[in-house]
């Protein structure tokens, strides 16, 4: 999962010289190649995870990164914006093997709570890479172009590979293993509907991870050129991702004292409440000061370290009988969401970083509305099961 993270974030302080170079120098456009990989890892997942629950989960890990390196090749030689899409979405696809894989692997080991705490600690190095990626992309990029940047990922992909082949078991066991058809798909969406909790928070995934795309993909956009920073962006990034980072971490201690349902619920209110009042503070004005700025984004941020891996375990934890179907279509329909919401709100963050903060206001609103739904379908399923009793 950090290589995903690393994929991601290590080539944001090159975006402008990648622009140049490929002839691209609309900002908007230029957004693509951060946004355009979470396609790729959405409709990957959809062959990788009924691919796995059939052959097992390490040799569909290998074939992922097999299509993740000739994508950084192609990435590397494009002559356009339009080829180096093509290229992130390549790269996109062969990440959401480990990605989505990782998921299964944690689902066929823990359940419950407990793997609510597994999930948020290996969350946390997925978010935690951000601290490094963009300072190490630029040192990178100053020192040998921006083409090394990807090179230097392709190498970081063989010493993980290697890793992982040493030191993974195979969590697939033989008798849980699914003959691959061509309605399996089907099969596992079927199966998968039956489950509401499961459904209803992956549409929640995917409206906090498009509103938090949205910050990914235009954050270069803000400090660099809204805010005149261009040299400081990968240290204000890396201190933004730390505060991710931590409360991620601190989820994993307190999800068992607490449980996952409700700690997610109460970040979920404290993220739409941050966002609303940004909202409500610097509406039809300019932007805030820098550490105004940053003091929203730090306290909008921590709560998405209670929410991300929390939200998936609610997700995954009644289908751990077709994990890989399961984490596949999950997060492809998370991943459907979100990249629309991401290109749609991103398109109008142009001079000022509200229409960033509407677009987390207004997803903070739905989720909590779907939230306070199932909180309260549960509660009544619960007296009806008490009356009985």
């Amino acid at each position: 999962m950090s290589i995903v993270a690393l994929a991601i974030d290590a080539i944001l302080p090159a975006i402008s010289n990648i622009g140049m170079s490929i002839n691209s120098l609309d900002v908007t456009d230029n957004q693509l190649l951060i946004t355009m990989i979470f396609l790729g890892l959405g409709v990957g997942q959809l062959f990788f995870g009924p691919l796995s629950d059939s052959y097992g989960r390490k040799p569909v890990v290998y074939v992922g990164f097999v299509v993740f390196t000739m994508a950084s090749i192609l990435c590397v030689l494009a002559p356009s914006l339009e080829w180096m899409i093509v290229g992130r979405i390549l790269q996109g696809i062969g990440l959401s093997a480990p990605r989505t894989i990782s998921i299964s692997i944690i689902r066929d080991t823990y359940k419950g709570d407990y793997m609510a705490r597994v999930m948020s600690f290996v969350t946390a190095f997925f978010i935690l890479v951000p601290v490094v990626a963009p300072a190490i992309g630029k040192a990178i990029m100053d020192a040998f172009g921006w083409e090394a940047i990807f090179y230097v990922q392709l190498l970081f992909a063989l010493i993980i590979c290697v890793w992982f082949w040493k030191r993974q078991r195979e969590t697939l066991h033989p008798e849980y293993k699914i003959p691959f058809t061509g309605h399996v798909f089907i099969d596992g969406l079927k199966e998968l509907v039956k489950y509401k909790d499961t459904m209803a928070f992956t549409i929640v995934s995917g409206l906090v991870t498009g509103s938090f795309l949205v910050y990914l993909s235009a954050a270069q956009h803000i400090f660099e050129n809204q805010y005149d920073l261009a040299n400081e962006f990968p240290y204000i990034f890396a201190g933004l991702a730390i505060s991710i980072g931590s409360s991620t971490f601190l989820n994993g201690t307190l999800v068992l004292r607490f449980g996952m349902r409700k700690l997610s619920f109460m970040a979920m209110f404290a993220f739409t409440i941050i966002a609303l009042t940004y909202v409500i503070f610097f509406w039809n004005s300019s932007n805030p000061s820098l550490f105004v700025l940053l003091g929203f984004l730090s306290a909008q941020f921590f709560c998405l370290g209670f929410i991300w891996g929390n939200l998936r375990s609610i997700a995954m934890e009644p289908i751990g009988h077709i994990a890989g179907i399961g984490a596949a279509i999950t997060g492809f329909v998370s991943t459907l969401l979100s990249i629309p919401i991401a290109a749609y709100v991103g398109s109008f963050v142009q001079d000022t970083v509200l229409p960033m903060f509407v677009g987390l206001a207004i997803c903070g609103v739905l989720s909590l509305g779907i939230f306070i739904t199932m909180r309260r379908r549960t509660a009544k399923k619960e007296r009806l099961l008490m009356r009985k009793v």
